[in-house]
């Protein structure tokens, strides 16, 4: 088995891989589930690579992520439910359908037409979905507003989709002002639940204070995700600062008390920014 550029040839690694006599018996044993959380990793591996500016890197993890799709498109094609071919002519399907000002004769005068009429296509789309799983007996209660949002999405940026989508149709706040008092009311209830002692209401209270949170980042236009990255790199740089300068000293972090780190952390809040 050699390497090539060609896409054949990983499928063809991937059924190798997947034989049930001479294929890895860790592949073999995998299922959707089991790989769906592989699949998540590696797309913020992908992130992680960009985010460095590391191209090398990008080139391997945009590798590992379609290892993922081929993966799971062989699991399906197993189960005699789809393959790779599918899953290629939908996505190309689906791009030629909401670019009609590419592909077709609509025209889009400006990034906004153009984002309209992805929108306006999307939906319909949707509609479609939804009359197809009615046909396959799916009864209508299971069909709701809010399921558009993958539940597998990372709780804050679930969140913050969960509130877009809601918002749509007025269900929110005009403005950050509510918002605010929205948390100081969370935080209120946070404490009235620690002053119980009750652990889980009070981690009932801290979830609502974090979706509390994350509602009025989206009113201030700033995605939670990117904002709490932005905040850990900051304590990350400010914690090395406090550790490269215990080093100087001759002190570990282990040998530190908190008043000394945290005079180290003033510091680091000027000279670690």
């Amino acid at each position: 088995m050699q390497p090539s550029k060609d896409i054949a040839r990983l499928l063809e690694i991937m059924r190798a891989l997947r034989n049930p006599e001479t294929g890895c018996p860790w592949d073999v044993e995998q299922d959707f589930s089991t790989i769906a959380p592989y699949t998540i990793e590696e797309a913020y591996e992908v992130a992680d690579a960009i985010e460095r500016g590391d191209i090398d890197d990008l080139r391997d993890e945009l590798g590992d992520l379609l290892l993922q799709v081929v993966f799971h498109a062989r699991i399906a094609e197993e189960d005699q439910q789809f393959d790779f071919g599918d899953v290629v002519e939908a996505i190309t399907t689906k791009m030629i359908r909401r670019h009609p000002h590419v592909f077709g004769d609509a025209e889009a005068r400006g990034r906004g037409m153009a984002k309209g009429m992805w929108d306006e296509i999307k939906a319909l789309e949707k509609a479609e979905r939804l009359a197809r799983r009615l046909q396959s007996g799916a009864p209508d209660e299971t069909i709701a507003y809010l399921d558009e949002v993958p539940r597998a999405l990372p709780a804050l940026m679930r969140a913050h989709k969960l509130q877009s989508r809601a918002a749509r149709v007025g269900f929110d706040w005009g403005e950050a002002g509510p918002v605010l008092d929205k948390i100081e009311e969370e935080i209120g209830e946070l404490r009235e639940a620690l002053a119980e002692g009750d652990d889980a209401h009070a981690a009932e209270e801290y979830g609502d204070l974090l979706f509390a949170v994350v509602n009025l980042g989206r009113h201030l236009g700033h995605d939670p995700e990117a904002a709490l990255a932005g905040t850990n790199d900051k304590f990350r740089r400010r914690f090395d600062f406090v550790e490269r300068e215990l080093k100087k000293a001759g002190r570990s972090l282990d040998e530190s008390g908190l008043e000394e780190m945290e005079t180290l952390w003033q510091r680091a809040k000027t000279e670690a920014k």
